[in-house]
């Protein structure tokens, strides 16, 4: 069985990835990070290639860091984890992931501030439109 657990580095992605390991031991653990193209524009100048290209260079070493923090934690767990990153918009990424998982394991919510309401969307589009049974952790 693959579950997978989205994961943008906030609380709530790692309450989620603690339950997935705590419910799910004996599974594989697909952990996604998924690099939202949109959000660029709202830390650059739109239009500024280079900078756009820093940005998704950031944006990618960043998952790194946190697959790394992943790692060690299923280590610790005693749980396999898979991670993964994809570019694109969450929820269209996070379902296509999904079909090739048996469970998603997701926060209630990311970050703080607006992306914090948008990413509560994206969890609550994830539990209507994902293939297969959601859980959502707060």
């Amino acid at each position: 069985m693959r579950v997978l657990v989205p994961m943008d580095g906030s609380e709530q992605s790692w309450r989620a990835f603690e339950y997935a390991a705590e419910q799910f031991p004996e599974e594989t653990l697909v952990c996604l990070r998924v690099i939202d193209p949109v959000q660029a524009g709202y830390g650059i100048g739109v239009g500024e290639a280079a900078a756009a290209g820093e940005w998704l260079d950031a944006q990618q070493e960043a998952a790194e860091r946190m697959f790394e923090d992943v790692e060690e934690r299923a280590e610790e767990a005693g749980v396999t984890v898979e991670t993964t990153t994809e570019t694109g918009r969450p929820v269209r990424s996070i379902t296509e992931v999904a079909e090739n998982c048996d469970h998603v394991v997701i926060g209630s919510h990311g970050r703080e501030g607006v992306s914090r309401i948008l990413l509560g969307s994206v969890a609550e589009s994830v539990v209507r439109r994902s293939p297969v049974p959601v859980t959502v952790v707060r």
